[in-house]
């Protein structure tokens, strides 16, 4: 089973409002929207499983964030992650990528393997 949960009725709403579009086009959508009650994070080892499993993007982000909580809460390394798992587009991340802080060797790899995803992409922003 699928699920949204929502934290107030405006996410409530936006949540129903995506689901009759995509239910237009598909049969039938197996997620409920459910109210969100309690929350756990996820074990470390899989926060950011994608960017983890890159050893090249990860030099530097233990060097920018050697405290682990540090690396979990940070907006870029979700990004990347998101981008390492064929969410966004290359013209996408190319705006980005000045932002993240990343060594120009890690911008290139990055940008090599959100290539390679060309056709891919599982949703683009």
């Amino acid at each position: 089973m699928a699920a949204i949960f929502y934290q107030n009725n405006e996410q409530k709403r936006l949540a129903i409002l995506s689901m009759a579009r995509v239910t237009q086009r598909k049969k039938k959508l197996y997620t409920k929207i459910l109210p969100l009650t309690e929350f756990y994070r996820a074990e470390d080892y899989h926060q950011k499983y994608r960017l983890r499993s890159n050893r090249d993007l990860m030099k530097d982000f233990n060097t920018m964030y050697p405290l682990g909580e540090d690396f979990m809460n940070s907006t870029a390394a979700a990004r990347i992650n998101g981008y390492l798992d064929g969410y966004g587009s290359l013209e996408g991340l190319k705006n980005e990528l000045p932002g993240f802080g990343l060594s120009p060797a890690a911008e290139r790899k990055l940008v090599e393997v959100v290539k390679k995803r060309k056709g891919k992409i599982a949703c683009a922003p």
